[in-house]
């Protein structure tokens, strides 16, 4: 039996694309999904829109480490569309055959991707490696979709058309742009059926703003900060500008954190549908680490990127005169500034690269150190801290200071401050053992409040919430008793005399 009540019907989780190394937003998605699954008994399609070639390779592999399990699906767009056949329709043929249409035939410059010995994409490229044509074929060899994106002037991007072919390769049905085709597949996985959509990439979430079907509720969840600097609050970065112009384009904008979602409300109002609901993390005893463990290894577990300035952390530990050791997994385009920092020097610094699954060296280190510049709430703390892993972190907005209380459960440093992170190394290294454990044991106690059943439970009150402000039902029994009590209330009401005068101060009492 479920132990959470989740809206029935369909359940997407939409993110532009799944990559072998996925970072943070990523294994939140799949974590929240799993959980989805797990305790609430509803199915979670993971869905995907990017031009990765090889997804039908990918899936097994993140069911082989756990990342998917039964009851999530993964599912990409072109795949989807090579393996459809479009449905026969005399309209839209017609408006089909009306757009340019120039499959890359007889075109010598075209790039072929080939899996599984056979081609199933050819690419037509500008001068720089942007896509100017892409054709998607089918196993049999013929054409599936020709999407061509330089429509007012050949070789220079501009102007889009999609055109879905059947089963000969002939026009089928077209769309003039990547919006109207996102949406309109959208439709399809939804069927109809009562849907609710929870969006965590920034890309996606620009075409999902605004979406609205009957019985679909939306959610968009906003996983780094969405500040444009790190002192004023009202700035707000570019990525972020549309869903911050439009808020009510979804249901619920969800932030991770409190202090980050009062922020908002600085920009955005108190009318706004903001929520807070942090990540999730289960961690069994059995994958807990030892109270007792080497003081002296940390941990960075981060993309190497410019967010993440993980070079502050090889920098600190340098500063340890080899006391400490750190052990570094991720990669990213700063790899080669990170791995200079190291040479430049004598600090027992190892750079792993990407590994799936290294959350589990949190059971072994002592600290972890993370230096980003912002974030939303770093699953990587919770991770840390359920695994007795003390994390040392930059006071950043936002996360850190929601979960670290300084010298209790680890440790908070001011932002930027590489001293200072050393400093707190030596301090933790200083401390007698019985107080080392005693803050393993309040971290392990903190990562408790966000144990998966009950931040699910965190989604299905906003969801109904969501639901019932959009006259739909909620999932949840009480909640749901309590709407058709309501929705029985505001029947009666239309049929008393005097009813509009009544129905305002009825309806209030009873919310």
């Amino acid at each position: 039996m479920p132990h959470v009540h989740l809206r029935p019907g369909c359940h997407l989780a939409v993110t532009w694309g799944v990559s072998d190394s996925f970072g943070g937003m990523t294994g939140a998605l799949l974590h929240r999904s799993r959980a989805f699954v797990r305790l609430g008994g509803v199915a979670v399609d993971v869905v995907t829109f990017d031009l990765r070639p090889d997804y039908p390779a990918l899936e097994p592999r993140l069911r082989a480490s756990g990342e998917l399990i039964d009851g999530m699906t993964l599912t990409n767009l072109w795949d989807w569309l090579v393996g459809t056949l479009p449905r026969s329709d005399t309209d839209d043929k017609a408006a089909a055959r009306r757009v340019p249409f120039t499959p890359l035939d007889n075109d010598p410059t075209y790039e072929s991707v080939v899996r599984d010995g056979r081609e199933i994409m050819r690419i037509r490229s500008d001068g720089n490696g942007n896509p100017l044509q892409v054709d998607h074929y089918r196993a049999n060899g013929s054409l599936a979709v020709s999407d061509r994106r330089d429509i007012r002037e050949p070789g220079t991007t501009g102007g889009r058309v999609i055109v879905w072919c059947d089963a000969d390769g002939t026009p089928a049905r077209r769309w003039r742009s990547a919006r109207s085709l996102y949406r309109w597949w959208l439709d399809q996985l939804r069927d109809h059926r009562p849907t609710t959509l929870i969006v965590d990439s920034k890309t996606s979430a620009r075409f999902v703003l605004g979406y609205r079907r009957p019985d679909l509720i939306t959610l968009h969840v906003v996983h780094a900060s969405h500040r444009q600097g790190v002192t004023d609050p009202l700035q707000v970065r570019a990525s972020r500008a549309d869903v911050f112009r439009t808020p009510d384009g979804f249901d619920r904008i969800v932030f991770l954190t409190e202090r980050q979602r009062d922020d908002a409300r600085l920009i955005l109002g108190t009318d706004a549908p903001l929520a807070v609901i942090p990540n999730g993390r289960d961690v069994s005893p059995g994958e807990r680490g030892p109270i007792d463990r080497d003081l002296t290894r940390g941990v960075v577990l981060a993309s190497l990127d410019k967010r993440k300035r993980v070079e502050h952390a090889v920098k600190a530990v340098a500063a340890m005169s080899g006391r400490v050791s750190l052990d570094v997994f991720g990669d990213g385009p700063e790899r080669a500034k990170v791995e200079r920092t190291v040479a430049a020097t004598d600090a027992s610094v190892v750079l792993h690269g990407y590994r799936s699954g290294a959350s589990r060296e949190l059971a072994d280190a002592s600290f972890l150190l993370l230096t980003s510049r912002s974030e939303g709430l770093p699953l990587v703390l919770v991770e840390a801290m359920a695994s007795g892993c003390l994390p040392i972190a930059y006071d950043i907005p936002y996360g850190p200071a929601d979960i670290i209380r300084n010298g209790h459960n680890g440790y908070l440093v001011p932002a930027g401050d590489v001293a200072g992170l050393t400093a707190a190394i030596e301090q933790l290294l200083a401390l007698p053992a019985a107080r080392v454990a005693a803050m393993r044991r309040q971290a392990i106690r903190t990562a408790e409040r966000f144990s998966d059943e009950s931040v699910t439970r965190r989604w299905a009150r906003e969801i109904d919430r969501a639901a019932m402000q959009r006259g739909l039902p909620p999932a949840a029994p009480a909640r749901a008793l309590a709407f058709r009590l309501r929705r029985g209330m505001r029947r009666r009401l239309r049929k008393l005399p005097g009813a509009q005068r009544l129905k305002r101060a009825t309806i209030d009492r009873l919310r």
